[in-house]
């Protein structure tokens, strides 16, 4: 298998999702701007993302998919099918114990969450309708690590846009019946946000089946206790835990963010939330599509004893991380505005909005090679089963985070972009921790001529950079009497500065095939 190829094929279904999830979010800002009833619905849609990423794709998938690789190379097929029903029947009765508390509990969570809330009746009563959706993410969860495991990357990195696209008609079909009845047309989200749940689900079937590798959940008592004791699950769970403190220490950040935004200006959630999906473009179509991709065969490696072969991956990851990311933390330093403008400047997101989100966007970029190398770097560790060295990493990390959150917004005022500048310097922090760490341990041996690659990658980067600072002003994007201009104006620029950076990455020796690998 070739990884860049695998790697590039999960970029591009991400890069699908995630122009979806863009289009979702400039339906929301346009539909319902950033008022009380949008921070209702981004703190109530946040709650069971928050716990999606901790159990579905944060713990679980750092403790099942090293496991899964290893037990198929080592015990094979037969082996492997009995933990996957093992686990997926321990995994769907846990969700469903959890989804019942979460409704049940959905009033203290929305206050944990965020209780300076100005519409928190609205929130609670959207956390109710949505947190079933974590029950059905965590299977989809469960059959992502079992198609990458086996190679089938596909349907796994197109699941998300079905929730984009569910939440895109739910919002233009039923808004005006629900407006009609005088009942806020933002409620019109949380409703396609659980049929997207339903259909993530439903898509992973037909995959699973055409491999034999569909789950078989078990409904009997003394099956269920049977599973409980399988000696897989027992190595899932007690993996997880250092794995769960470690993905929790990242959403404590994200939680105190968003309970400190909702004590600030009204509409201050909204910003930051509209700032980090559009910081988790780069971050899921870079970093995410390379760990899917890199767990699966670090762990493989590692089963084989081949330690050269582990190493030069999570170098290989690394340089593809700093060619990739370092143009896009420079576009979200320099050419915030006209992006934001673009993509949410329209009716009830005013100018004003768009101002307010530059500086969380700002905030992100400065850490978003961190963020994005820490989805290669934690992975080294998570592949040798070992989840606790993270784990301290990131309670040091956050611990610092705040303390940056109590300087930024109570020392010097910068208010919401304070926030999103803690997270990123806390990424960078976690980052180079992650880094050193691997390289002290001898797993990973940086590779030589990464002076020579830097340098590089920065001449071509500068060159960008001085390209959209000058688009920047040489444009008024806050103008939108003709927004599809506007738009073609965006394409042009970027389209003429990726081209002006392929075209320098050349000039000076960097090119694509220095990248590809087998796996």
């Amino acid at each position: 298998m070739n990884l860049l190829k695998a790697a590039s094929t999960v970029s591009l279904l991400t890069l699908a999702s995630r122009v979806s999830g863009l289009v979702r979010e400039q339906l929301i800002a346009t539909s319902f701007g950033a008022s009380g009833f949008t921070d209702a619905y981004a703190v109530a849609f946040r709650i069971p993302n928050l716990l999606r990423r901790l159990f579905a794709e944060g713990a679980f998938s750092q403790a099942f998919v090293p496991l899964l690789a290893n037990t198929r190379i080592s015990e094979g097929d037969a082996v492997t099918h009995r933990l996957i029903d093992a686990v997926a029947t321990v995994l769907a009765w846990t969700l469903l114990a959890t989804c019942v508390i979460g409704v049940v509990a959905a009033p203290a969570l929305v206050w944990a969450m965020a209780s300076g809330l100005e519409r928190f009746d609205s929130a609670v009563l959207m956390t109710r309708v949505m947190f079933p959706y974590i029950g059905f993410m965590s299977m989809v969860a469960l059959s992502a690590g079992i198609l990458n495991t086996w190679g089938r990357f596909s349907i796994p990195a197109a699941t998300p846009i079905l929730l984009n696209v569910a939440v895109i008609i739910a919002a233009r079909s039923l808004t005006p019946v629900f407006e009609a009845r005088g009942l806020p047309g933002v409620y019109t989200l949380a409703i396609g946000v659980m049929i997207g749940g339903i259909l993530q689900s439903a898509i992973q079937v037909p995959a699973l089946k055409a491999l034999g590798l569909m789950p078989h959940i078990r409904w009997r008592w003394r099956d269920i206790v049977d599973a409980w004791h399988h000696p897989g699950v027992r190595r899932v769970l007690k993996q997880m835990s250092p794995a769960l403190l470690g993905v929790s220490v990242a959403q404590i950040s994200l939680l105190v963010n968003t309970q400190l935004a909702s004590h600030l200006a009204v509409g201050s959630v909204s910003w930051l939330t509209y700032a980090d999906r559009l910081m988790e473009f780069p971050t899921s179509l870079l970093g995410v599509a390379l760990g899917v991709v890199l767990i699966p065969q670090l762990s493989a490696a590692r089963a084989r004893g081949d330690k050269d072969g582990y190493s030069n991956m999570i170098d290989w990851g690394l340089r593809l991380v700093v060619l990739q990311t370092l143009p896009c933390a420079v576009a979200l330093l320099v050419f915030a505005q006209p992006l934001l403008a673009v993509l949410f400047h329209y009716r009830y997101f005013t100018t004003a909005d768009v101002m307010a989100t530059v500086e969380p966007l700002r905030g992100y970029g400065v850490g978003l090679l961190g963020i994005v190398s820490v989805k290669i770097l934690a992975p080294g560790y998570f592949a040798q089963l070992d989840t606790r060295t993270p784990v301290r990493i990131a309670v040091a990390v956050l611990v610092c985070t705040q303390l940056m959150n109590v300087l930024f917004i109570f020392g010097l005022h910068i208010g919401v972009g304070g926030l999103a500048l803690s997270i990123g310097l806390g990424a960078t922090l976690n980052a180079c921790w992650l880094l050193f760490g691997l390289i002290r341990l001898g797993v990973y041996k940086p590779q030589p001529g990464w002076l020579a690659f830097g340098t590089r990658v920065l001449v071509a980067t500068l060159a960008l950079g001085a390209g959209l600072v000058w688009a920047s002003h040489a444009i008024d994007w806050l103008d939108r009497s003709h927004p599809l201009l506007r738009a073609l104006k965006l394409a042009g620029v970027l389209a003429g500065v990726s081209g002006l950076y392929v075209a320098v990455l050349a000039a000076v020796g960097i090119k694509l095939k220095h990248f590809m690998r087998k796996a």
